[in-house]
């Protein structure tokens, strides 16, 4: 395996690219390993005026309402600085969007239920629940199948 590291001023970001003539599990490791980093181990969230540096781990989701975004855990909800869209950016791969006003956390899932109307993602020692839309759904069930073959090995 070749290593090439190109330092240039002119990079507008940091972009790293897998060459490789065919997908095998030494190429899978080193993808999953850069895609499972996450960008930040904190962030900040506010309630009644103080701040407060919750680690990402703890999150179980991100939610807009009305043009605020909370982050939620398994028993309170943060008021964070961030849109849903730049958090996007920020956050690692364990995250993932499922509607138009929801990241979620991959790491945080117990249960999926899924019906005709609708499919319902719940939270271990949480009451919270968040509903997946139907255009994120597929997104969702093919990260966690990803997810689950990783881990079987």
């Amino acid at each position: 395996m070749k290593v090439k590291l190109d330092i240039n001023p002119d990079h507008q970001e940091t972009e790293v690219t897998i060459s490789a003539p065919e997908m095998n599990d030494q190429i899978q490791e080193l993808y999953r390993l850069l895609q499972n980093q996450e960008k930040i181990p904190q962030i900040e969230g506010f309630k009644d005026r103080v701040s407060y540096y919750l680690n990402l781990a703890d999150i179980l989701f991100f939610e807009t309402d009305s043009k605020v975004v909370m982050a939620h855990t398994t028993r309170d909800a943060y008021q964070v600085k961030y849109k849903l869209y730049e958090l996007e950016d920020i956050l690692g791969a364990n995250y993932i969007r499922v509607s138009k006003s929801t990241i979620l956390n991959l790491n945080q899932i117990y249960a999926i239920t899924r019906s005709i109307s609708n499919c319902q993602v719940k939270f271990q020692d949480s009451y919270k629940v968040v509903y997946v839309s139907r255009h994120y759904y597929r997104d969702l069930r093919n990260r966690l199948d990803e997810r689950r073959k990783y881990y079987e090995k």
